[in-house]
């Protein structure tokens, strides 16, 4: 394999575990290689730090695998690795649906993988681990003999690493619309369409944080996409849901939603800007027991956070406005461009401007089938935040 070697004095952050190694992290290299390629990382003075798969196409040359140089990368690797990775999942109780794969939390960077039940969805965001995709689908075919495998790989930043958009089966044809169950409730799901993999499970946790402040209430979601947390909120007690969606597609699964699971007098669904509705019902001096916030990351780059922070510091302030005295806000940023502090300092903002008073009920990340790993700080991205609003 190809050798490379870390400048001097630019290889700290690498050394401490990250993972990740820019180009303007790399000084000299030895060998020939083709993008995609297994080689040998070095410190500058010689010694070894790990290997991985190398792209010149991408900003992030080098993805480190392992850091013992004695294991092969082959795909026994990628079967222990995975295999690895479902003990874990099984250990703290995530055995029907779950994020099988979160990247460099697993030792396969680039590489997500969730699982739905009997059903596998994959995305290879980086040249060297889509090298791997067929040992990866192998794995997997082993491990779970799942009933369908399909790759969401139809997203902008393999184009970074100079691949096209793609989305298919990796398995026989089947059904793509599934059906899941979480916290006693079922969903709908489209594998080949939805948003991301199809489903968000980074925030299964959090929906049962609701549970205590949902019974009896009128409750609003915004940003609802097929309403999961309106049906948690109907699940536990709540009086009236009413979610809010851009989306047509979103809007008529969530009412699918709510007809699955008995709630459609309960839960009602308009398609509609919600940073529109919520600025004209403030107006209209509209009043909920419970304000449920989880808007799209506002922004993928770091030269628009500021931009990013005003809108989160925007709809807060009007969701604040529409919670009763008393009542809660719940609100979420899946962006790892704005940090936990900032966005606490955004909410608070908010509040101040608002002129009410807010007290922390509840303050969390994403679920624990993402893992998170103190030294690559991308691995935490969601902030889910619950206040009573006086």
């Amino acid at each position: 394999m190809a050798k490379f070697f870390l400048r001097k004095k630019r290889g700290d952050r690498i050394l401490l575990g990250h993972p990740w190694i820019f180009a303007t992290e790399l000084g000299d290299s030895d060998g020939d290689y083709e993008p995609g390629d297994l080689v040998d990382v070095y410190s500058y003075g010689g010694s070894f730090v790990g290997k991985g798969y190398v792209n010149p196409a991408s900003q992030i040359r080098i993805r480190l695998l392992t850091r013992d140089k004695n294991e092969q990368v082959d795909e026994q690797f990628f079967h222990r690795r995975i295999a690895e990775a479902w003990a874990y999942r099984q250990q703290i109780g995530y055995v029907e649906n779950c994020r099988l794969i979160f990247g460099e939390a697993d030792g396969l960077p680039a590489l997500v993988i969730d699982k739905f039940n009997d059903y596998l969805v994959i995305q290879t965001l980086a040249l060297g681990i889509e090298r791997w995709k067929g040992a990866i689908v192998k794995a997997l075919t082993e491990i779970f003999a799942p009933k369908g495998i399909y790759e969401r790989n139809d997203v902008p930043v393999r184009e970074l690493e100079g691949m096209e958009q793609i989305k298919g089966f990796l398995s026989a044809p089947f059904d793509t619309n599934i059906i899941l169950n979480e916290n006693g409730l079922k969903f709908h799901v489209d594998i080949e369409n939805g948003q991301k993999t199809g489903y968000f499970l980074d925030q299964q946790d959090n929906r049962r944080a609701i549970q205590h402040i949902c019974q009896d209430a009128d409750v609003l979601e915004a940003f609802c996409y097929t309403g999961t947390f309106s049906m948690h909120a109907a699940r536990y007690g709540a009086k009236s849901v009413l979610g809010l969606d851009i989306s047509d597609t979103a809007v008529d699964t969530a009412r699918r939603n709510a007809l699955l699971n008995g709630y459609e007098d309960i839960c009602k669904f308009e398609s509609v800007n919600a940073f529109d509705a919520l600025k004209n019902w403030v107006k209209e001096g509209r009043k909920y027991d419970v304000v449920m916030l989880d808007p799209p990351a506002f922004t993928k780059s770091r030269a628009n956070i500021d931009k990013a922070i005003a809108g989160y510091k925007e709809i807060n302030l009007r969701g604040m406005k529409l919670v009763k005295p008393g009542g809660f806000l719940v609100t979420a940023s899946c962006t790892n461009l704005v940090s936990p502090d900032v966005f606490l300092r955004t909410v608070a903002d908010a509040a101040k401007d608002a002129k009410r008073k807010i007290r922390q009920v509840t303050w969390q990340t994403q679920s624990s089938d993402h893992p998170i790993l103190w030294h690559v700080p991308t691995t935490q991205y969601l902030k889910f935040l619950i206040v009573q609003v006086l």
